[in-house]
């Protein structure tokens, strides 16, 4: 059975959320601050999410060890909660672990959420607060010409909302052998003809690279190439996770768990091995890859939340999502069009060619 849990201030009983400025508990009522630990009723026991993995050449087939699953005793996947302060219910899905009542308002974390493998290793609280993020879609409006100006003066964020989002992060050691066909090009001539000389070469690399925390993002609430948008995130930063961080934010468990989440960081750590090894083939004038093979060892999988702001707003009946790395401010987001304003754009930028064509051809006319 889950429980729910609210952090209250012991002065003045009000609910404590976790502030980003002050990297505190702090209460919004009585302005008392806390440490996470003064807060934390919860102990301190660490999980073991490392797993042993590799790539193979054929398949580059991930192999993971763990053997421990979460199961879920709920049939029909709603879960229902009871507001301490005022008794209001709380519904959620099986992946909820933090949230606020939505009668009182007071942030709440569901305790039996975060228990047993469901718990993550670490956490990167957040660094910036909600102002931070609506201050950021400003700046995002700067430089756009083609942005509808009632978009940009009159309409409104309809959510703003602070989410730690679920990653699995790789840890492996890569020894590569990569070959190339590379080629030199050589122009000179003489009174009678003009020469090229190509040169092929057979060029061999071989090394080992080692990646730290390479992120997949565990949720299927959240667009991968998003997530990927808004990296990177300074892992320097993390902490062990508390659940008290999580007062005042959303938070979500992994719905994609690391196996499910292998093959995407294989791709991510082939890619970036065969792009750091072709960055050493320089000198020619073409590369071309001929074979590889890539093998993975000393594999280690850990869990982690990372801070997002999202910010929802709709404009003419569409929906428009943009959102921050909370912890780095890092900006992302599409933007609607002014249909009018792109046109006259690209008349007038006809109109430019137009007269360097014929200002061109008037040239050529007069020789």
């Amino acid at each position: 059975m889950s429980a729910v849990n609210e952090y209250k201030c012991p002065f003045c009983g009000g609910a404590v959320t976790f502030d980003s400025g002050l990297q505190k508990m702090k209460c919004p009522y009585c302005d008392a601050e806390f440490e996470i630990e003064q807060m934390e009723t919860e102990s301190d026991g660490a999980m073991d999410n490392t797993a042993g993995f590799h790539i193979q050449e054929s398949g580059c087939d991930w192999e993971m060890t763990s053997d421990t699953q979460w199961q879920d005793t709920d049939e029909d996947g709603v879960y229902t909660f009871l507001c301490k302060t005022c008794g209001g219910e709380i519904v959620g899905d099986q992946n909820l672990t933090a949230t606020s009542c939505p009668d009182c308002g007071n942030p709440v974390v569901i305790q039996g959420r975060l228990t047993g493998d469901l718990k993550p290793d670490y956490i990167i609280p957040f660094q910036l607060d909600k102002k931070a993020a609506k201050e950021a879609l400003k700046k995002h409006y700067v430089g756009k010409k083609l942005l509808p100006k009632v978009f940009r003066n009159k309409n409104h964020i309809d959510e703003v909302k602070g989410i730690y989002v679920p990653f699995w992060l790789f840890d492996a050691d890569v020894d590569a052998d990569i070959r190339y066909k590379a080629s030199t090009t050589r122009h000179w001539s003489d009174k009678t003809y003009r020469y090229t000389e190509i040169t092929d070469y057979d060029v061999d690399r071989s090394g080992t690279i080692s990646f730290e925390h390479v992120p997949v993002d565990g949720s299927t609430k959240m667009y991968d190439d998003l997530m990927e948008s808004l990296e990177p995130f300074d892992f320097s930063k993390a902490v062990p996770f508390k659940p008290a961080y999580l007062a005042g934010y959303l938070a979500d468990k992994y719905d994609i768990d690391a196996d499910a989440s292998m093959g995407r960081a294989n791709a991510r750590i082939r890619r970036a091995t065969e792009e750091a090894f072709k960055a050493t083939v320089s000198d020619y004038g073409s590369v071309t890859p001929e074979s590889s093979y890539i093998h993975v060892n000393n594999g280690k999988v850990s869990y982690v939340l990372y801070p997002v702001w999202l910010l929802n707003t709709t404009f003419k009946g569409k929906k428009y999502t943009f959102a921050m790395n909370g912890q780095t401010g890092r900006f992302i987001g599409d933007l609607p069009m002014d249909q009018g304003a792109k046109n006259r754009w690209l008349f007038g930028l006809t109109g430019v060619f137009a007269a360097i064509i014929y200002a061109f051809c008037y040239l050529i006319w007069l020789i």
